[in-house]
């Protein structure tokens, strides 16, 4: 599985619209809408920037202010906006805990701020999950008692629970 990394949430950001780092850097901050999903310095964030404007999925225009310095805004290119639309109509997505808390929440935020319909991905999540819970009923199932077993135990009831949580994500309003 690839590292997750913010690369796709901020085109996902600049699909929205075009904007410069310390406006992309608001939406990770305390009181923005990723804060809760993603912790994210500023030499990061701008060490992503530049890796995707390395890959033509951004690019950069120097945008002058009247109250503040030039700024430099960053743009969706046509190949970032492919690589966003693959990512998040991804069609079998990692139902690891970590993913379901970082890369789902993520494509969720993205959908809902792009105004694009959620039930599918909420649905792929849903099956993504209940098919690795099978896998680990089996394998519990097949095991002898001991602390494998009850390794085992833990990520199903943490399934169990993401997928109580994951019936809910339709019924919260998009803010």
């Amino acid at each position: 599985m690839p590292s997750l990394t913010p690369d796709l949430t901020l085109l996902g950001l600049l699909a929205v619209q075009p904007q410069h780092g310390y406006q992309l850097l608001g939406h990770f901050r305390d009181d923005g809408d990723l804060a809760s999903v993603w912790s994210l310095s500023t030499s990061q964030l701008y060490a992503v920037l530049r890796r995707l404007e390395t890959t033509d999925a951004v690019r950069t225009q120097s945008v002058p202010s009247a109250v503040a310095p030039e700024r430099t805004v960053f743009f969706l290119t046509e190949s970032g906006h492919k690589r966003l639309l693959t990512w998040l109509h991804e069609p079998a997505p990692a139902a690891s805990i970590r993913s379901v808390r970082v890369e789902f929440l993520s494509r969720l935020h993205i959908m809902r701020l792009l105004n694009l319909p959620t039930t599918l991905l909420i649905a792929r999540q849903r099956t993504a999950c209940l098919e690795r819970q099978r896998e680990l009923v089996e394998q519990r199932d097949a095991s002898v008692p001991g602390v494998p077993f009850l390794a085992l135990e833990l990520q199903i009831a943490q399934l169990d629970a993401i997928l109580n949580w994951i019936d809910r994500c339709e019924l919260v309003p998009r803010s």
